[in-house]
């Protein structure tokens, strides 16, 4: 098993000491505030000025302080507090140059489009640059085997996904699976073993936090998370298949 992607503290120390005035008042808000929505103190890492929760997703102080407003809770596989809203009908995909150089990568990135548009949503994807777009969502490199990205906001997807381009090792399965992961994420989706990241992780068992309203069951799927039983567990296998879980269809289905 792998982890998706290993955030450290870094560049801004834990008390964010190092950083410009304005970048460490905005980054104390934004882990004052998951700290209030639910998230465990030491599941929010700060990396390169960023705030990051269960290691992969990326958390803005507009996202942050979405999670604190009331009348947001729904029911869901496991979903952010913040979801796609229904002026969104086109999300289009943009690869950066770096990206596509990655073949794996960017058969990857059609494959996942292709994973989304094939469960007739009320979104569709589409891979950039193209037109008729409401919402867009830039595709880029990282070192290493993993992947991040973060939560929607304002009720558009979050703007960026991270691919490590050590997954140009892997199958086309993997970069399948791993890019499919990290849209979940950019449309609202948390961790489907988000209380205990050692189901899919395996070593010491790891509860990234309930948050509240940040983290609601959907109707008709499981609560319990299993090794391979949704794109959406928090580590990957190099067994992956890069398609749809039952659980997964059902998540979607219901959400959008």
């Amino acid at each position: 098993m792998f982890k998706r992607a290993a955030i450290l503290v870094a560049s801004c120390g834990a008390v964010l000491s190092g950083c410009g005035a304005d970048m460490q008042s905005e980054n104390q808000e934004i882990i004052s505030n998951l700290v209030e929505a639910g998230f465990p103190a030491d599941d929010i890492m700060v990396h390169e000025g960023a705030v990051y929760v269960g290691l992969d997703s990326h958390v803005t102080l507009e996202a942050s302080r979405e999670m604190l407003q009331p009348g947001k809770e729904s029911a869901e596989q496991y979903q952010t507090t913040n979801i796609v809203g229904t002026s969104v009908t086109k999300i289009c995909v943009n690869p950066t140059s770096s990206f596509t150089s990655y073949s794996r990568l960017s058969a990857g990135l059609d494959a996942a489009i292709a994973n989304y548009n094939g469960l007739g949503l009320r979104i569709t994807f589409a891979r950039g640059p193209t037109t008729g777009c409401t919402a867009n969502i830039t595709a880029t490199t990282m070192s290493g085997a993993g992947g991040s990205a973060g939560f929607p906001s304002g009720g558009k997807p979050y703007g960026t996904i991270n691919i490590g381009t050590g997954l140009q090792s892997y199958s086309a399965d993997v970069n399948e699976h791993v890019i499919t992961h990290e849209l979940g994420h950019a449309i609202g989706f948390r961790h489907s073993d988000y209380y205990n990241r050692s189901i899919s992780c395996g070593g010491t068992a790891t509860n990234e936090g309930t948050a509240g309203v940040g983290a609601i069951l959907i109707p008709g799927t499981s609560g319990t998370a299993t090794v391979g039983g949704s794109i959406m567990n928090s580590c990957f296998r190099s067994t992956e298949t890069g398609e749809w879980t039952s659980s997964d269809k059902t998540a979607l289905n219901y959400l959008y």
